[in-house]
């Protein structure tokens, strides 16, 4: 991860939420709180940032998010309906404004012809609005997982310009 670019678009995406006296919220499964780590080493950054829920597993997808058995069940983890879920579900749980959802395959094992390493579906939600993207990263564990954040804090980005 280039640090310095990260770093000024987390101090970008903080100001813009501190002037608007908005909070965000993650919800992360493959990042396993990166991106709540990457946001909160930025001094400041209890101003705009409300918290984080790791959701690794199903289970905690469902009790903590909302995210309907049925759902997982159907679609599986790394999919848009799970990560609308997940996303609509930590603002609930939080009270923030915006949020971001991460679910992925990381790697190096864990993908499928349909779904192989470095797929990422992200969702980004606001009050009565939701977004989601899949993307198709390549690289090591470490860089999925990088580029996963970067994608999400750009994608935070364009919600609060």
């Amino acid at each position: 991860m280039d640090m310095h670019l990260i770093s000024r678009a987390v101090a970008e995406l903080g100001e813009c939420l501190r002037v608007e006296e908005n909070l965000l919220a993650t919800a992360e499964s493959c990042t396993g709180g990166l991106l709540a780590s990457t946001l909160t080493d930025t001094p400041g950054s209890s101003e705009w940032f409300a918290g984080s829920v790791v959701a690794y597993s199903n289970e905690v997808k469902a009790r903590l998010l909302g995210v309907p058995p049925e759902v997982l069940d159907e679609h599986g983890a790394v999919s848009e309906p799970v990560v609308l879920a997940m996303a609509e579900g930590v603002l609930k749980a939080t009270g923030a404004h915006v949020s971001v959802a991460i679910s992925g395959i990381a790697g190096p094992t864990g993908g499928t012809p349909e779904k192989p390493v470095g797929t990422v579906w992200m969702a980004w939600a606001w009050p009565g609005k939701t977004r989601a993207r899949r993307y198709n990263f390549s690289g090591s564990r470490s860089e999925v997982k990088a580029q996963s954040v970067m994608a999400a804090i750009n994608g935070l980005l364009g919600v609060v310009r």
